[in-house]
């Protein structure tokens, strides 16, 4: 029996003058590894793209990290605090998908941009600079040389509703490395996890029905050894398994 297929959305990635669909490899290998299942990567540019072809062939979505942001006109009318860190390709794609795939029950896991978008696409927004804020913590990853030391635990995150009781734990020590998050939580999500500074890291989608879950750290890193990471890949997977 083939494995499940978990279509991954691309970002616009600019190389040497050339436009590149590009995911890091993590995001693959945890969908292989850990959920069990086919990771099969989306193009995103404009002329590239069939939302109807991709969701019938897919069991599951996983919509990535990235270092671009979703641009702010999508939740209201703030000049980009970035201009050069947008990626308007990859937001006419993944916010529409969002949202039809949910409509359709199509199992999804959002990380990090792919948590913003899920909250950006149901009618939530989002701070554009969380350290900016007053009473908020930088969440930024650090200037370490060393990528295992950037991509390591960062700060305690404390848990509620299903991600509590999935993970067994009330709180867990998270790799959390992002300049945007969740201002206005959007309608229907419901927050599963807080760090210190009161922000939210992580939701559960609309649809009790199907496995609808946003985080905001980055569970692909360490999918395979880290306990609380394994154990959203294999619950993702097993929901992509139960649709085919």
């Amino acid at each position: 029996m083939s494995r499940p297929i978990v279509v991954i959305p691309c970002c616009a990635k600019r190389i040497n003058d050339y436009t590149f669909d590009a995911v890091k490899r993590e995001y693959s290998a945890a969908v292989a590894q850990a959920a069990d299942c086919q990771p099969l990567l989306m193009p995103i540019g404009a002329a590239l793209i069939d939302v109807e072809a991709a969701l019938a062939i897919a069991d599951g979505l996983l919509f990535t990290g990235s270092p671009s942001n979703v641009h702010p006109s999508h939740y209201g009318d703030e000049t980009p605090a970035n201009p050069e860190a947008l990626d308007l390709e990859r937001d006419a794609v993944t916010l529409p998908l969002v949202r039809t795939a949910i409509e359709r029950g199509v199992p999804m896991l959002a990380i990090c941009r792919g948590f913003q978008e899920l909250n950006v696409a149901l009618g939530g927004s989002l701070f554009q600079e969380v350290h900016s804020q007053e009473g908020y913590m930088d969440h930024r990853e650090g200037p370490s040389p060393d990528v295992e030391e950037r991509w390591g635990p960062k700060h305690p995150l404390q848990l509620t509703g299903k991600l509590k009781e999935w993970i067994g734990e009330d709180k867990i020590m998270v790799n959390s490395l992002h300049g945007q998050g969740v201002s206005r939580l959007a309608e229907g999500l419901q927050p599963e996890a807080y760090a210190e500074d009161g922000l939210v890291e992580a939701v559960r989608g609309p649809n009790d029905d199907a496995f609808c879950v946003g985080v905001q750290w980055h569970p692909e890193w360490d999918a395979t050894t880290n306990p609380a990471s394994k154990e959203l890949f294999t619950r993702f997977g097993a929901a992509a398994r139960s649709r085919k």
